[in-house]
């Protein structure tokens, strides 16, 4: 099976059930990232993900790793370091900000180039990529990142700068988002962070199944306005 070369005149996507097995999920390579790109990807459980300055390569893994926020999970630890509320968290106070501390990482490389951080962006400034931040002391200090799909959110990326920040945006950000009618978190790839905190894979066809089910059903109003979010 060949990687399908996107046309510049055309959205339109190869179905992901014919990704490549190897590399997991390969779908597609070239195309763009302007806004109605990326909003056709993200309907039909496509994510960009390529090196800066390379091609861009489109994905849809099977299995794919997902979480409901009723499933997620605190350990004994964090019960007691929420418990201190050590932090301030705040939803769409700051995309601009975490998507570059998302990209910065000195010590290893990163997939967050200048074109994804414009392009998500303004997936932002048209009210279809979110943030939430976590502050400690005016400082910000860990955060997260995604795009909605009603009442699923496909999580992009995460940063911690101190112990637990990520976990805390995470956790903070379901119980937000349930509490407004969200249903699922896609994770895309299952890693041992997101694994400790109630994440598990799923079929991609099951996947698939539930997003369109679920990019219908609209959340409550108020949902993604810019908020502190209450401490858990």
């Amino acid at each position: 099976m060949r990687i399908v070369k996107l046309s510049s005149q055309s959205l339109l996507f190869p179905s992901p059930e014919s990704a490549l097995r190897d590399p997991n999920g390969l779908l597609a390579i070239g195309g763009d990232l302007t806004v109605p790109r990326l909003r056709e990807a993200y309907e039909h459980g496509i994510f960009p993900w390529y090196s800066p300055g390379k091609a861009i390569l489109w994905w849809s893994p099977d299995p794919r790793a997902i979480l409901f926020p009723a499933e997620r999970h605190l350990s004994r630890s964090l019960k007691r370091f929420l418990r201190s509320n050590p932090f301030c968290i705040t939803l769409n106070h700051d995309f601009a900000a975490v998507i570059a501390a998302c990209a910065h990482r000195p010590h290893e490389s990163t997939w967050i180039g200048p074109e994804m951080l414009h392009a998500y962006l303004q997936l932002h400034l048209l009210g279809y990529a979110h943030s939430v931040e976590v502050w400690q002391q005016g400082q910000l200090v860990g955060g997260m990142y995604g795009v909605a799909q009603g009442a699923l959110f496909c999580g992009e990326s995460m940063f911690s700068h101190v112990s637990n920040a990520s976990k805390c945006a995470l956790m903070a950000f379901c119980r937000h988002f349930a509490a407004y009618g969200g249903e699922l978190i896609d994770c895309q790839v299952l890693n041992a962070h997101t694994a400790q905190l109630g994440a598990r894979e799923i079929p991609r066809h099951q996947f698939l199944q539930q997003l369109s089910d679920l990019q219908r059903k609209p959340l409550a109003p108020g949902c993604w306005l810019s908020q502190v979010l209450p401490p858990q």
